[in-house]
């Protein structure tokens, strides 16, 4: 079998260590609102989708879902290098695209226009394109196809699937939100819950209190999250990160925070809801991005028009 072809195109900013930098990959409908260009693609095939990206090439493409989060961590790398021109530590943004190079100028324009520092734009002609992920050093990868981000999470790469939605835009500094379980902690308690009953649930996270629960699909981003805030002062950093969980506090909390301090992760927030609707406290954090595994929680987020991505866990 032929290896699938690709073609990676190199922009002009700064040139990151990719073993050393937060490598992020998104997809051409994660960061862009592609949704007709899409519907196109599906009713009437590639050849004409190919067409109409050719002939709109200088028309720039409207923002997507996860626009305002690129936008965010571009802050970032701003901020750090402020604070040190030599830091080599830093966001590297990648767009991985099925779309042909010939079509996918109008992405390049569309980055430029809007003034993404994206280093790397691969267009593959291979329906998995997951496959470039790890050797591109990718640490979060961003799709609006669900197969592509549980192909991903197979691979053991951090991944979310965008919806598209409208967006309020919110300001700096970069703020993420991760849900508890089965996001950034495994998915064991909440097994309980299903099977047995909050009760049993409850009584299981007492019982494991000083056990640190395993990690979850996002447990490495997170990390390597934690380590750039960990760049600058709590007071001053252009990063703060949140955990907002269905646990209660009073019951279920504590393993929570032990499991986060066994980790090294700080978190700058915690919610522990109780069950109770999260759009409410995501409407006040205003974050540029939300991980939830329940579409119940997205839909609530998105409700309020926070920009959300869901982590399966039902590959």
């Amino acid at each position: 079998m032929a290896e699938p072809e690709s073609t990676v195109i190199n922009t002009d900013v700064k040139q990151k260590d990719p073993s050393k930098a937060l490598v992020i990959a998104v997809t051409t409908r994660a960061i862009f609102n592609l949704e007709e260009e899409h519907k196109l693609y599906l009713e009437k095939g590639k050849e004409e989708y190919a067409r109409h990206q050719q002939a709109n090439q200088d028309k720039p493409l409207p923002p997507g879902t996860a626009f305002t989060f690129i936008q965010a961590v571009q802050y970032v790398n701003k901020m750090i290098l402020e604070s040190n021109p030599a830091e080599d530590e830093l966001f590297d943004i990648l767009v991985l695209s099925n779309n042909s190079p010939e079509s996918g100028v109008r992405i390049v324009n569309s980055a430029k226009h809007y003034g993404l520092e994206i280093s790397k734009f691969c267009f593959v002609s291979d329906k998995d394109s997951t496959q470039y992920l790890k050797s591109h050093g990718v640490k979060l990868f961003l799709s609006a196809d669900r197969a592509d981000v549980c192909n991903a999470l197979r691979r053991g790469v951090s991944a979310a699937l965008v919806f598209q939605q409208e967006v309020q835009t919110p300001s700096t500094p970069l703020r993420v939100v991760f849900d508890g379980d089965a996001v950034l902690f495994s998915d064991e308690t909440d097994q309980v819950f299903q099977e047995q009953g909050l009760e049993r649930a409850v009584e299981y996270e007492r019982a494991m209190e000083a056990v640190p629960m395993g990690e979850g699909p996002l447990k490495a981003f997170a990390m390597h999250l934690g380590k750039m805030r960990k760049k600058f002062s709590q007071e001053k950093s252009p990063i703060r990160t949140y955990l907002v969980t269905a646990r209660s506090g009073r019951d279920m909390g504590i393993r929570a925070i032990k499991t986060l301090r066994e980790w090294g992760l700080a978190i700058d927030e915690a919610f522990f809801m109780d069950g109770a609707p999260k759009g409410p406290i995501l409407a006040q954090i205003q974050p540029h991005i939300f991980f939830d595994d329940r579409l119940h929680n997205i839909q609530g987020a998105q409700d309020v028009g926070v920009p959300s991505a869901w982590v399966p866990s039902c590959c």
